[in-house]
């Protein structure tokens, strides 16, 4: 598929997750944050779950979070509209608490489909759930931010990179040192990367720097529009 097509398809899942009722968190949410972004962009960023604001403008990232995150990004030398943002779970959880495992199995093949459509060259899981879902890794934020590793999602090979989320690096300063640091790194991983065509077989693609690990749905069942 070309941009316009995967574009058309975002906008299928987008409107299938409008109305889901799969998990008990559709009866306390304000709206469905879907995602929002560039279907062809090379980098996905993967948060948690919408909070307040999030809830509550319909969009991932929203307030002084997405402040921080235009920031950051503006430093290596991307826009928002040039990145693709999402998160894990499409509704808030109650008081934000960590998401129960019945909510992340029925949302999280929204995730997948998402990533799958776009096709990201490379993936920043912001914070510990994002970062142990995608990498099938029960390792803490603090063990493995900006530490950057192959992965398979959805039948595909990309680079997860997993970051410290702005939420919590607002209010902690050497935190967001931290942040500052390793999405300069993501920066370098970007440019670094010599494939001219994503979709090009004869693209040539670097040696991974460690054993893939095969994760995600699309790894252990099939998914299909209109299937989840």
């Amino acid at each position: 598929m070309d941009a316009s097509e995967r574009a058309a398809g975002l906008r299928a899942v987008a409107a299938e997750a409008a109305g889901c009722v799969r998990c008990a968190l559709a009866s306390g949410r304000t709206a469905v944050v879907f995602g929002e972004g560039d279907p062809d962009a090379e980098l996905a960023l993967v948060g948690e779950a919408p909070g307040f604001h999030e809830d509550r403008e319909g969009m991932p990232f929203a307030g002084r979070s997405r402040d921080l995150l235009e920031r950051l990004l503006g430093g290596i030398g991307l826009r928002l509209d040039e990145v693709y943002l999402a998160t894990v779970l499409k509704c808030r959880t109650p008081g934000n608490r960590d998401p129960a495992p019945e909510e992340t199995a029925e949302c999280e093949p929204y995730l997948y489909r998402q990533l799958e459509l776009v096709r990201p060259r490379v993936v920043a899981s912001l914070g510990s759930f994002a970062t142990t879902l995608l990498s099938g890794r029960a390792l803490g934020i603090t063990r493995v931010h900006g530490q950057e590793q192959e992965v398979t999602l959805g039948g595909r090979r990309v680079t997860l990179v997993p970051l410290y989320h702005p939420a919590a690096a607002l209010y902690t300063p050497t935190m967001l040192e931290v942040l500052e640091r390793d999405v300069a790194r993501l920066g370098e991983i970007l440019g670094a990367d010599r494939v001219t065509c994503r979709d090009s077989p004869q693209s040539p693609v670097a040696d991974p720097p460690r054993a893939p690990v095969v994760v995600g749905p699309g790894d252990r069942r099939p998914i299909q529009l209109g299937l989840f």
